[in-house]
């Protein structure tokens, strides 16, 4: 299973699944990451956290906990 915290940055995935449940599911989807959005990784901080990512027009940063949880291909 390839997560978004193992996308290299300047590559782009495909959201394929969410994983998680509840609040946390429900924040991730309310920031747009669905099922088949894409994904552009732009930068990763210096210690790995947090991974600033372009989706659906956007430039969104999101924790490396919460990118675990995000499934792509």
């Amino acid at each position: 299973m390839k997560t978004l915290r193992s996308v290299k940055v300047g590559d782009t995935a495909r959201v394929v699944k969410l994983h998680g449940e509840g609040a946390i599911k429900r924040r991730i989807m309310d920031m747009g990451l669905t099922k088949g959005t894409q994904v552009y990784v732009r930068k990763v901080a210096p210690l790995g956290d947090p991974i600033e990512v372009t989706v659906r027009g956007y430039e969104l940063s999101i924790r490396k906990d919460d990118a675990q949880l995000i499934e792509v291909e």
